[in-house]
């Protein structure tokens, strides 16, 4: 009873912060995904120092990724009935402990399978609430008019922890070794993510009594003007309580997810084989990693800006332009091969990063927008299942597609003509025609008094 009493009587603090508590969860996922998801993947900067200390072949090492991507993809619907149930900051606090424990776990191992089961199973599998997927599960039920702003600024954590923490990871690795390394970053997670998102972190916002964008607010505001109803077009859709089996029944989810897995595709395919290629054409080693980094710094400010812009403007425009970023960004990487220009190759970078990466901020807005509600994260969990099988595919038949032919061509051209598919889902998909973003409904408000 006193536990009972002692969480209300922190939620009321809580709600009575100066600011919108929205915002609050927007920093705490910042700082977790800063973190969290760098943690995750800097399974790249360990496998060259495992390898080399092991002397196993690399598909053996690398298979690690392999297994926890499999096993991530399988546990998202498990995760996503769970959120429909269970607070996100125990589930996220259960996930920081799995990765921290498998992190440390690793330092032991002597044979392949420890290797799977620590840095593959527990690092990057139960990783995935630290991830873009375990976030976007709850995120963006704290906002409707500023969905995807909020939703960019958090996920821009992972270009700022890129930056931050990558070169650090390296430089540990470099003096001390690759188990050094786990033990640091096992710390950080222990220390800063744990205790934050199990003492702060909240599902939504009315666990705390306040309204999405904080409309309960007494503070005048250009948002207390806004009415949520105003963007519904289709009031049957809206009026649906949805669960996975009706949203299954929609075309809509089924375009949605296939341009999804589509963008996962293009995007981890570049991630995985954009540093090898790079160097296979003439640039050195050093400008091909420089360029890696460029990409997460790039993508900071693309996701913030077109996060905000797909609030203005629609998701389907802004995944359109984000996704042509990974087309355009595959065009120049084909063009390279016989003309590999410094110049070219920072284009690519700033596209790749600057737009690609800005899909992030819609793959987690729009599903809410389409299926809000008490069993979002049931619908969304399978979903990402759906996206998570492109993005674990992308990588293997690139590099399938190099071995059999002894080029990237015909991989990258494969992706490109992807990016133009995702696109044209989205467009099927048609998230405008259910729910309009704030700024199509503003628009359309205006356009109706004006014919009055």
């Amino acid at each position: 009873m006193t536990s009972r009493k002692s969480v209300t009587s922190l939620n009321q603090r809580l709600a009575d912060v100066p600011v919108f508590y929205g915002w609050i969860v927007v920093a705490i996922v910042f700082v977790t995904m800063g973190i969290g998801v760098n943690v995750r993947t800097a399974f790249s900067l360990l496998y060259p120092a495992i390898l080399e200390e092991f002397g196993w072949d690399r598909a053996t090492t690398a298979a690690a990724f392999t297994v926890g991507f499999i096993f991530a993809g399988a546990m998202s619907p498990i995760l996503g009935r769970l959120m429909d149930r269970v607070d996100p900051r125990y589930l996220i606090s259960a996930s920081a402990l799995c990765v921290s424990a498998g992190l440390v776990l690793s330092t032991y191992a002597t044979v392949p399978w420890h290797i799977y089961m620590t840095l593959g199973v527990l690092v990057v599998g139960a990783g995935i609430m630290l991830t873009y997927v375990g976030h976007s599960m709850f995120l963006p039920m704290w906002f409707e008019k500023r969905r995807g702003l909020a939703v960019g600024l958090a996920f821009s954590g992972v270009g700022v922890g890129s930056i931050i923490l990558m070169p650090l990871i390296q430089e540990i690795i470099t003096e001390d070794g690759w188990r050094a390394a786990c033990w640091v970053m096992a710390g950080m997670l222990l220390i800063l993510v744990l205790p934050l998102n199990l003492v702060f972190q909240r599902k939504s916002p009315d666990v705390l009594g306040l309204k999405p964008d904080g409309e309960s607010s007494t503070r005048s505001s250009k948002l207390q003007s806004y009415d949520p109803s105003s963007a519904i077009v289709d009031i049957e859709w809206a009026n649906t309580e949805w669960s996975l089996a009706k949203a299954a029944k929609t075309p809509e989810f089924w375009w949605m997810s296939l341009a999804s897995s589509c963008a996962l595709y293009v995007w981890y395919a570049v991630q995985i084989h954009q540093t090898k290629y790079l160097v296979e054409v003439g640039f050195s080693t050093l400008e091909a990693s420089f360029a890696l980094g460029l990409v997460a710094f790039a993508g900071v400010a693309g996701q913030i800006f077109l996060g905000h812009l797909s609030d203005r403007i629609g998701r389907e425009w802004v995944w359109s332009i984000s996704v042509s970023g990974f087309a355009l960004c595959y065009l120049l990487l084909l063009f390279m091969e016989f003309h590999p220009s410094p110049i070219i190759l920072y284009i690519m970078v700033i596209v790749q990063g600057g737009l690609g990466y800005a899909s992030a901020t819609v793959f987690g807005a729009m599903p809410a927008d389409l299926f809000q509600g008490k069993r979002y994260g049931e619908i969304f969990g399978v979903f990402s299942m759906l996206a998570l099988v492109g993005g674990g595919i992308g990588p293997w038949l690139t590099g399938y597609l190099y071995d059999v032919s002894g080029s990237y061509q015909s991989g990258f051209w494969l992706a490109f003509a992807l990016c133009i598919l995702s696109i044209i889902s989205v467009w099927m998909a048609a998230p405008r025609k259910r729910r309009l973003v704030a700024g199509q409904a503003e628009k359309r408000a205006a356009l109706e008094t004006v014919k009055i």
